[in-house]
């Protein structure tokens, strides 16, 4: 069954700035939208927002056109990834994928290097490899939409084309929201990309846009 979410009518502000207004955003089932926008422009706020941690007077997010107000509280609804890690270091890479209901041998097919950790707690993993195994645990679980914040930043580049070709599966079984500071890899992994300046969403067709919106420069 298909799903779809869709976010509008944001207000943020901290004292007398404004950061986000005149928000829109769509999303769905075999879908990847990507947000982009500067440093400080309310991408992380955004995907709170939307997850129900950052409450705000003025929001509506919807999901198959009814309204959800604590995303947090709906894990079979919405999973995200944020920014920090947050698996608790002390649980084994077998108890995290049982507890996300995930096949650690599928996993490992992606991912063959960690086959050794099964048994192994997560402190025992780097950052780069705790972070993998995050992503995958929300990318991969059953839910109808995950967001994940900056996926593609805090891993090797050599894992990132398995993580963009395991997005790429998921996406036949939810929706999925990304921001990463590593545009190209949002481009390349996105069915659309959404820019944020000045407080807005502006949906974009190609990277010329991202030039004309002032994202990234002409080259």
């Amino acid at each position: 069954m298909n799903h779809s979410l869709e976010v509008d009518s944001i207000i943020l502000e901290f004292g007398t700035k404004r950061v986000l207004q005149d928000i829109y955003l769509k999303n769905a089932t075999g879908e990847v939208t990507g947000i982009l926008g500067r440093n400080g422009c309310g991408k992380t706020c955004l995907m709170n927002i939307i997850y129900g941690e950052l409450k705000i007077i003025d929001k509506s997010v919807r999901v198959d056109g009814k309204a959800i107000f604590d995303g947090y509280r709906n894990p079979e609804i919405l999973k995200y990834l944020p920014q920090v890690h947050f698996i608790p270091k002390s649980l084994t890479l077998k108890r995290i994928f049982k507890d996300f209901n995930l096949s650690f041998s599928r996993f490992i097919e992606y991912f063959p290097e960690f086959e050794k950790y099964h048994h192994s707690k997560l402190r025992k993993l780097s950052s780069g490899e705790k972070r993998i195994v995050e992503i995958y645990s929300i990318v991969a679980s059953k839910t109808r939409f995950c967001m994940l914040d900056e996926p593609f930043s805090q891993v090797m580049p050599v894992h990132v084309e398995s993580i963009k070709s395991i997005i790429n599966k998921e996406k036949e079984n939810k929706g999925i929201i990304i921001t990463d500071h590593l545009y190209e890899h949002i481009i390349d992994v996105c069915d659309q990309v959404y820019v944020i300046v000045n407080g807005k969403t502006y949906l974009t067709q190609d990277k010329s846009d991202l030039v004309k919106l002032g994202y990234i420069s002409k080259t």
